[in-house]
């Protein structure tokens, strides 16, 4: 479970934002009937979903975008190479990209809270950091800088908890994290921090084809009923695999004018459904579906798993293709749940009632005038009562955060007419 998460210097992100999953506290009427939209884990009480709001281009996709960067980094950066740059950018103004980046969360895995930090630019970390709490006292395992010297020596420093550290520094290049080589040299702590990145928080909508074909196998009871709550009339779904030839293209270490393309045999899942009507008829999932029906199938099936084992999901547009009700029925889902947790961005407004969210659920994404975003949440307002329409306050702009559309008659009858003026 995640207890916060604070990001700098990525994307649209210049100056540190930081995104609580802690409750606000808050002790009003709405609050406590929204109780179950929370979960009490020792001193702490957690929230389950997050939504945040925002205009276009704003930067909310940035703030998903870069924690999805930063998880990926742990999972994936013992296989980087000298001369490999990370893909990633800095804030591109005010001289912001000659600065590190940095990215800090706080979590929970198997009953043991940990804070992880690293701070890295294009080419090369920087700084990395990892302190946890195993006997409810915080207590260092590692730190790093780059900075303080070229002996692992003077960069690292080390307590008890990881054996033989050094061996692992060694192995260590500056391109790489020193959790995810520890990792992978079977370090204990490490490991711990390692799984919890890899298993407790997921990224939607992308999931491998294996993991489709186990959780649908595991779950596919629960699926035909979540999607007939949903007012779905599926009533069963088959599935089959299938060869498929695909042409890829082979990437070679020496430039050449014309890659060669290798004809490749790949093994597909295919869906087919059945539905109320006449449960006889096939329908084809890719083909004969809505784009609605298919994205809701493809995530209800990471979400059930994400339900019964309180892991993390993080969603940029839940809305893609689901109607504003879906998107409602999946939040109820996660607020229902033991311990899951959803942070999401998003347009829909209906979601904006103090009666179905709490303040310190809704997030605020707003572009300051340096080109920067900025995150805040709704229970910052402290003049803003629970008795106030909420969607109406902002879509009139009382927090900000909305576009600013000048659509007056002039404006609007001097674009048509250039637009005219062209043509002739």
């Amino acid at each position: 479970m995640v207890l916060e998460i604070r990001l700098s210097n990525m994307f649209s992100i210049k100056d540190e934002i930081v995104l609580d999953m802690t409750s606000g506290g808050s002790k009003s009427k709405n609050a406590s009937m929204l109780s179950s939209n929370c979960f009490p884990y020792k001193e702490y009480e957690l929230l389950k979903t997050v939504a945040i709001y925002g205009a276009n281009a704003s930067g909310k996709s940035n703030i998903i975008k870069a924690i999805t960067f930063c998880c990926l980094m742990v999972l994936n950066s013992h296989n980087h190479n000298e001369g490999d740059r990370f893909n990633f950018n800095p804030f591109k103004f005010d001289n912001y990209s000659n600065k590190p980046s940095s990215f800090f969360i706080r979590f929970i895995h198997d009953d043991i809270e940990y804070e992880y930090s690293f701070s890295l630019t294009q080419a090369a970390i920087v700084t990395e950091a990892l302190y946890y709490y195993p006997n409810g006292r915080r207590a260092e395992v590692f730190t790093r800088d780059e900075r303080r010297g070229s002996e692992k020596t003077d960069i690292y420093h080390f307590q008890n908890a990881i054996k033989r550290p050094l061996d692992v520094a060694i192995n260590t290049s500056k391109k790489t994290l020193f959790i995810s080589r520890a990792s992978q040299m079977d370090r204990v702590v490490a490991k711990d921090v390692y799984t919890f990145f890899n298993k407790s928080l997921m990224f939607s909508p992308t999931m491998p084809g294996n993991l489709v074909e186990s959780l649908f196998n595991v779950y596919k009871k629960e699926l035909l009923m979540a999607l007939q709550i949903a007012d779905s009339d599926i009533v069963d779904v088959k599935m089959r695999k299938e060869k498929q030839h695909s042409k890829h293209v082979t990437l070679l270490s020496t430039p050449v004018d014309v890659l060669p393309v290798k004809d490749v045999e790949e093994e597909v899942l295919r869906f087919t459904t059945y539905h109320k009507n006449n449960p006889s008829v096939p329908f084809k999932m890719e083909t004969e579906e809505s784009e609605g029906t298919k994205r809701l199938f493809y995530n209800m099936i990471l979400i059930l798993d994400i339900l019964k084992n309180n892991k993390t999901l993080l969603w940029d547009e839940i809305e893609l293709s689901l109607h504003s009700k879906i998107v409602e029925y999946l939040f109820t889902l996660f607020n229902h749940s033991r311990g899951a947790q959803l942070i999401c961005t998003t347009h829909n407004t209906n979601l904006l009632d103090l009666h179905k969210m709490r303040k310190d659920q809704i997030y605020f994404v707003n572009k300051k005038q340096d080109g920067s975003s900025d995150l805040y949440s709704l229970f910052d307002y402290k003049d803003f009562r629970d008795s106030m329409d909420l969607e109406k306050a902002y879509l009139q702009g009382r927090f900000d955060a909305i576009p600013y559309i000048d659509d007056s008659e002039l404006k609007l009858k001097s674009l048509i007419e250039e637009d005219e003026k062209k043509e002739k």
